[in-house]
Parts: structure tokens; C-alpha cells; sequence
């Protein structure tokens, strides 16, 4: 258990991950939180890992992607998703044996897993097949974290853990069109649309693609129940169960919206892997489940962004 004077530091890119968490720590009221976006640490510069572990001395890192988006961003900034995030985590996870931390909770995601591969996806799925190639450098700097905390685990005895979470949404989601993941840049859409009269909204692709979605109440509920709960080596898969195909999910944003217009699938974007459904019965079995349906996950998330443009 992590105690409210426990020293803790978060490490993301100013994203729904490292914010919420963040947000979460300083809520329930403990005093030596750290937010690497916050501090202007950062995580691929050595000498600035080692000098914060050093001076500070974090007993649990949260370590969540440093560069990550959905398929636009992916392709305008492969380079970038791959090199920062490797960069990262070799230093974070170095720092965190080096200095002696206590637990490591690794996010990694279901663009780890395979394009073509069994469905609900198992963790045993990793490395048994390509990649889908919008998102393949991004996953391969995540896959190289998974195998990164588990070597240090298995050689050094570093307490890491990975987790596979499925797309988080929620207040605080990037609506940014060309970083966004799916939610957020629907979302986005669908607010313009309706705030100038637009009588379309373009959505990329076929509309059949089928996604999973986790709220971020009950991503940092799980977060804290592996950091809890669960010491494992092996990968855990973190997700509602239960997925979603993107033309239901543009449609039901399009109603909680008001947006009265047509709804456009642009066929000659990419739909990315087909279908991505992961299996998570081992979190399960541990004794944790999601609480938030998608819809009102959606219906707060709308809330949120209406209140952030008045």
C-alpha cells in the first residue's frame, strides 16, 4: 500500500495517464507527488532522470507513454513516438533499480498485441505475429518497455508491472484532431460541427473497425489495485470487456452532441486493426472490475470539453 507520505513520481506527456493519476494523488492528500510534466523533467535526458532520483528518491513510479496518439499522429510522428519513449524508459526504468524503488507500474497498450490474433486477445498473444504498421514503431518502443521491466524484474529484482490498458477516455482527453486517440478527436468534431452549423462530420475510415474503451475513474482504480494487489511477471490486461464498433460510437457521440447533420466515413483513410478486444479475465480473477458504462462515460467526457470552450 502506498503510503500518503510515500514518494511518487508520474511520468507522462501532460496526457489523460499522468494527469489523472496525478490528480488523484494530490485529491486524497498526498504530500510528495510528482508529475514529470509538471516539473519539466525530462525523461530522455539521463543526467536529469539521475538527478531526480538522487535529490528525491521516488518509492513508485508510474511510467505511461512519453510521445502517443492515435493513427494521424502516429504516421506524421513515428520518428518521435519511438525515440522518446525507448529513451525514456530505459532511463526511468534504470533509475528506478539504480535508486532502489520500491514498485514500478509500466503502461503499455493493446497496439503491443498482434493485427491478426485470436479474440478477447490473452496476454500470451505478445510477439506471435506483425504488427499493425500505422502504430509499429510506437509499439515496438512499448514492447521493448514490457521486456525491459520484466528482465529487470527476473535479473535485478526490480518489482515492475505491466499493464495493457485499452484506450482511456474520459475529462481531461486529448481533442487536438491531429493527436487525438478516437474518443477525443470525435468529440472534438462533433462540438465544432454543432458550433458552427456544419452540416457533416468526416470520421476516417470504414466505420466497421470495433475498439475497446476504459473510463479514466476506473483506469486509476485499476492502477491502484495492481500497485496494490498484484507482483507478478506477467502482463496484465486492463479493459471494460466489452468493445465497440467506431461508426455506433461516432453515432452515439453524434446524438449526446445534438449534431443533426450526416455522418461521412472517409474511406480512403486507414481503419488500423480491425479488431481489438482484449482479454481481461486475470484482472478479473484478481478481484477488480470496471464500474463506468460507455455511454456515460462518453456523457461526462462531452460535459468535460463543453465546459473547457465556454
Amino acid at each position: 500500500m502506498i503510503n500518503k507520505d510515500s514518494c511518487i513520481l508520474v511520468v507522462g506527456h501532460n496526457d489523460i495517464i499522468e494527469n489523472s493519476l496525478w490528480q488523484h494523488f494530490k485529491a486524497q492528500g498526498y504530500t510528495k507527488i510528482f508529475s514529470s510534466s509538471a516539473i519539466g523533467l525530462n525523461p530522455t535526458i539521463q543526467p536529469s532522470v539521475y538527478d531526480f532520483f538522487q535529490k528525491h528518491r521516488p518509492e513508485y513510479v508510474f511510467l505511461a507513454s512519453t510521445r502517443s496518439g492515435g493513427i494521424e499522429a502516429n504516421q506524421k510522428f513515428a520518428a518521435e513516438f519511438i525515440y522518446h519513449n525507448l529513451e525514456s524508459q530505459n532511463n526511468i526504468v534504470y533509475a528506478s533499480w539504480k535508486f532502489g524503488v520500491k514498485k514500478l507500474l509500466f503502461f503499455a497498450g493493446s497496439c503491443v498485441y498482434p493485427k491478426e490474433c485470436p479474440q478477447p486477445i490473452k496476454e500470451e498473444s505478445l510477439l506471435t505475429g506483425p504488427l499493425e504498421k500505422t502504430s509499429e514503431p510506437y509499439s515496438i518502443a512499448k514492447i521493448a518497455g514490457i521486456k525491459l521491466c520484466q528482465t529487470f524484474k527476473k535479473q535485478y529484482g526490480l518489482n515492475t508491472v505491466v499493464m495493457i490498458p485499452s484506450t482511456i477516455y474520459g475529462p481531461g482527453s486529448d481533442v487536438d484532431l491531429e493527436t487525438a486517440h478516437v474518443i477525443g478527436a470525435l468529440i472534438g468534431k462533433f462540438v465544432r460541427a454543432v458550433a458552427e452549423n456544419q452540416k457533416e462530420v468526416v470520421v476516417w475510415g470504414t466505420g466497421e473497425p470495433r475498439r475497446e474503451f476504459l473510463y479514466v475513474d476506473d483506469f486509476v482504480d485499476a492502477c491502484l489495485f495492481l500497485m496494490a494487489k498484484y507482483d507478478g511477471e506477467e502482463m496484465v490486461n486492463v479493459g471494460c470487456g466489452t468493445d465497440v464498433a467506431i461508426k455506433e460510437l461516432a453515432e452515439t457521440i453524434g446524438k449526446i452532441s445534438g449534431f443533426n447533420g450526416q455522418i461521412v466515413f472517409d474511406k480512403t483513410k486507414p481503419n488500423g486493426t480491425m479488431k481489438k478486444l482484449i482479454d481481461n479475465s486475470r484482472i478479473t480473477q484478481l478481484g477488480w472490475r470496471p464500474k463506468v458504462a460507455l455511454k456515460d462515460g462518453i456523457a461526462s467526457t462531452y460535459q468535460w470539453y463543453k465546459s473547457q470552450i465556454k
